[in-house]
């Protein structure tokens, strides 16, 4: 069973920065990725970013390139989320998720075998 627990939300003011982590535990998986996704109040679930293990392949949607950058730390078993420039539309919940099949994060798709509880990200402008 894959736990995944996502930290590091909070309160912050347009244009500052924040980094949210995302501990993982119990995976077997010969590969693996790890996604970033955000889900606003009223709004569905949408993919922000993925990181593949073996290479460290990054994928972002077109509208957070440039200020989503997501890394991972092998030795922790944590990816991170960098989010820079906040916007008050960023505020959102953000899940951190993975699948035995690595194609369907990195695809962003929202039906993923197991994900974390979120951590709450408000912006205010």
């Amino acid at each position: 069973q894959v736990q995944l627990v996502e930290s590091g939300g909070g309160l912050v003011q347009a244009g500052g920065s924040l980094r949210l982590s995302c501990a993982f535990s119990g995976h077997t998986f010969n590969d693996l990725a790890v996604g970033w996704f955000r889900q606003a109040p009223g709004k569905e679930r949408e993919f922000v970013a993925a990181i593949t293990w073996s290479n460290s392949n990054t994928y972002y949607p077109q509208a957070v390139k440039g200020r989503f950058t997501i890394s991972r730390d092998n030795a922790k078993n944590i990816v991170y989320l960098q989010i820079d420039t906040l916007k008050p539309e960023d505020t959102a919940v953000y899940y951190c998720a993975t699948d035995f099949r690595p194609a369907r994060v990195v695809g962003g798709r929202t039906d993923l075998d197991s994900w974390g509880q979120g951590t709450q990200v408000t912006v205010s402008s």
